[in-house]
């Protein structure tokens, strides 16, 4: 049998059909969002570090700054000195990316399982000890279809995205004067702020609902999280490096 279906979709799809026989209502988006919550359970050391890792990264950008201020004509010794940099105060450039790749194939399987049709009676990889539903209802709160694209839920997911995404970015930094660089990273910053809410949207309003109600959760739970890990770090600090968080919007927040 494909790796994939032993490690990722078979469980996917008995951890469904158990919640959905579980949590009382009779509605398939319960099942989705407990789901979730428990995907986030277990990778949450992980979420947390990368986290940590992305505010650490945050604090240390002046010095990222001066750097490439310093070594602009010659980039192989920037290089150096920012692997030396990133080495002594312990941070990967790189920590943001791990977390969602280990979302992949939760989200691929979660697509599989939605699009063939749990509602269809395709329970033949159930494991014998869950006990295959006589229907399924995938209209979550007897409004939204799961098994078919949602702009509401593509829509509340690029604004959790959005409020995610600006947490991390709209931080304050001191100016390192000549540093043309900088103004680069604040660019970028704000591009990404934008950027990945919209594509967000874009691809949530043609993915089946329940995988948009999924990511939308997915992003929920790491806004949560990240107000919570943050604020934390911040609590140790002077005041004035304290993140500047934007008012709160209404989950893909990461990895």
């Amino acid at each position: 049998m494909n790796p994939f279906v032993i490690l990722f979709y078979q469980p996917i799809i008995n951890l469904l059909v158990f919640l959905h026989n579980t949590i009382p209502g009779d509605d398939f988006g319960w099942a989705i969002i407990g789901l979730t919550i428990i995907i986030k359970l277990i990778l949450l050391p992980l979420s947390a570090k990368s986290l940590r890792s992305q505010k650490a990264l945050q604090d240390i950008q002046p010095k990222v700054d001066e750097l490439r201020k310093k070594f602009k004509d010659n980039k192989e010794a920037m290089g150096k000195e920012l692997m030396m940099l990133y080495k002594k105060e312990k941070v990967s450039p790189f920590s943001s990316c791990l977390p969602l790749l280990v979302q992949l194939p939760f989200l691929l399987a979660i697509f599989q399982v939605l699009r063939d049709g749990i509602s269809n009676g395709s329970f033949e990889r159930l494991y014998p000890f869950v006990s295959a539903p006589e229907t399924v209802n995938t209209v979550f709160l007897g409004i939204i279809n799961l098994e078919t694209p949602s702009i509401a839920l593509a829509l509340t997911a690029g604004a959790l995205q959005f409020g995610q995404t600006r947490m991390l970015t709209h931080k304050k930094q001191p100016k390192v004067p000549g540093s043309a660089d900088e103004g680069m990273t604040s660019m970028m910053n704000k591009q990404m702020m934008y950027m990945a809410p919209v594509i967000t949207v874009v691809f949530g309003a043609t993915l089946p609902g329940g995988l948009t109600l999924y990511w939308t959760m997915n992003t929920l739970t790491t806004l949560l999280q990240q107000i919570f890990v943050l604020r934390k770090k911040d609590s140790n600090k002077p005041d004035n490096d304290i993140i500047d968080v934007a008012p709160s919007s209404p989950a893909m927040s990461n990895q």
